[in-house]
Parts: C-alpha cells; structure tokens; sequence
C-alpha cells in the first residue's frame, strides 16, 4: 500500500501515543518513522515493531540511568527513541569532540532521524554507527554504508554517535512510501486506544446512529 509521507507520520503519532508514550515523544516518534520511510526504509514497521515489544512497559527501564561515559538503561535494553531524543538535546557535546556511546539499543535504526535534527542545530553531518554500518545525515540528506541487513538489525550491542562527519555518495528523500496491509493494522491497533468510547451520551448528541437507527 502507496501511503503519503503525512499518512505515516499521522498514524505513527496515533500509535505511538496509543502505547503510551508522552504526547512529546509520539510526535517526535512520528517524525521519525516519517523520515526514515522517506528514505525507503521501513520506519513503520520497525516502529510497530518497538511498540509492541515495550507495550505498558515503563519508559524509564529503557532510558539512560546516566549520560556520563556509556549509556545504559535499567532494563538491559534501550530505546532508540529515548535515548536518541536525549542524543540530540546533547548534541553540543558532538560539537566539543566526543562520541556519544548507546549500550544494548532495540530497533537503532529509530535513532538516525534524531541525528538528523542534531546536525541541523550544529550546522554539521552527524554520524551514526554500529556493528559494520554507519548512517550520515546533514539534515537534508542520508549517507549509507553496510549492508541492508545490518542496517535493518533489530538489537546491537553498541552505537556511536559523532560529528563531524563526511557526506559520501548522498540521497534525497521522496515523498511517498510503501506499507504493508499488515504494518499499517499493526500501528492501527495501537492508534485505536487513543480514541474515546462511544457513550448513550455521545451517541445521543450525534455520534453514530443514536437510538434511533433507522437503517
């Protein structure tokens, strides 16, 4: 399924809201997830993905315990959302010369759009690292090297976060994407706990058919 760029970003902040994280981090999520699918990666999936695995858990047990030296979070896993929102408000510290260091980070792909709003604050590419991959941004465009199936990694042990970095061989993003029937349920799932239930009250003044259905 074809969807606008907007589509995504609106159901992805409906879901993630819908699993329970702050209005501020589902829209920065949606941003994000919009992002990457920009750049024909599969944001929403690994959005539903993240979601579901951290479903009615506390978001502190997947937050850094410290932003001194390696970050960690209780858990033993951290989010890249939290923990790339966090990079990003520390950006300046990229800027003085050091490597923000991420332990254990789930889906670390989610983290890259962050990186993006880093470097436009600095004015400077930021790069992002793991295993055998690293991902450029400068804000407007994406740099990639490794193979799809570590970029695509679901767990890794460590993430390095640094600038400046050297854009080599950039892409530009588009402005649709492609989901899967079964992704787009899958957030939709989520996104259905942010909607109010339908009260006597409620369908007396106009929602739906009322008690008098005459179909």
């Amino acid at each position: 399924m074809s969807h606008s760029l907007n589509e995504i970003e609106a159901m992805s902040k409906r879901a993630a809201r819908g699993a329970g994280l702050s209005w501020g981090l589902a829209e920065e999520a949606a941003k994000g997830t919009r992002w990457l699918a920009g750049y024909g990666y599969p944001g929403p999936d690994l959005l539903a993905d993240l979601l579901e695995l951290n479903d009615r858990l506390p978001a502190i047990d997947f937050s850094p315990t410290s932003l001194n030296g390696l970050w960690q979070a209780p858990a033993g896993r951290m989010s890249p959302l939290i923990s790339g929102a966090t990079m990003s408000d520390c950006a300046i510290r990229m800027q003085e010369g050091q490597t923000i260091t991420i332990e254990h980070v789930t889906q670390p792909l989610l983290i890259v759009p962050f990186a993006s709003g880093a470097a436009l604050r600095l004015g400077k590419a930021v790069a992002v690292e793991w295993g055998q991959v690293r991902l450029t941004t400068d804000g407007k465009q994406l740099c990639v090297q490794g193979d799809k199936e570590g970029v695509l990694a679901a767990q890794t042990s460590k993430v390095r976060c640094s600038a400046p970095a050297q854009m080599m061989a950039p892409t530009k993003p588009v402005m649709r994407a492609h989901v899967s029937a079964h992704c787009w349920e899958r957030l939709g799932a989520f996104a259905q706990r942010t909607y109010a239930p339908a009260t006597e009250a409620s369908r007396l003044r106009g929602a739906g058919a009322g008690l008098n259905d005459n179909d």
